[in-house]
């Protein structure tokens, strides 16, 4: 499958790419098998996402679906960047091939380490269910 003219622009101009400092949340994760590394900064204020930004390692599906995400998440309450969806990434990119589908999961779980950092830092309270790293038997 050809990629998307979104998933193009997406790679060739990547939205919102760099770092914050004194991010509020910083999450990282990444896929050692496929080599792709994420790394999502937020800037929150009164629980609303106000800026985001990305450092990605990896090939161009990668790259595009965290453009993706920070553009979906920007602007957005803390709970509502949570809601995003890896699914919701795809959509919004026009899709991806079968094989890449691994980079739009791996923006959703970016986002999800960078809110729960957030939290952490604040002492915020939160069901560990939410984050799909919490080894936890009764979410699924």
């Amino acid at each position: 499958m050809l990629y998307s003219e979104k998933v193009m622009d997406h790679f060739r101009n990547p939205r919102n790419v760099g770092e914050i400092e004194n991010a509020d949340g910083v999450g990282e994760v990444g896929n050692a098998k496929c080599g792709d590394i994420m790394k999502m900064f937020l800037k929150i204020d009164d629980g609303i996402v106000t800026d985001v930004k990305f450092q990605t390692f990896g090939c161009g599906s990668a790259i595009a679906t965290s453009s993706m995400a920070t553009e979906m998440i920007k602007g957005k309450s803390v709970d509502e960047a949570l809601q995003l969806s890896n699914k919701a990434v795809v959509e919004a990119l026009d899709g991806l091939p079968t094989h890449k589908i691994h980079c739009s999961v791996l923006a959703e779980e970016a986002v999800k380490a960078a809110v729960k950092d957030y939290y952490d830092k604040n002492g915020i309270a939160y069901d560990a269910c939410m984050f799909k790293e919490a080894s936890c038997e009764h979410c699924h």
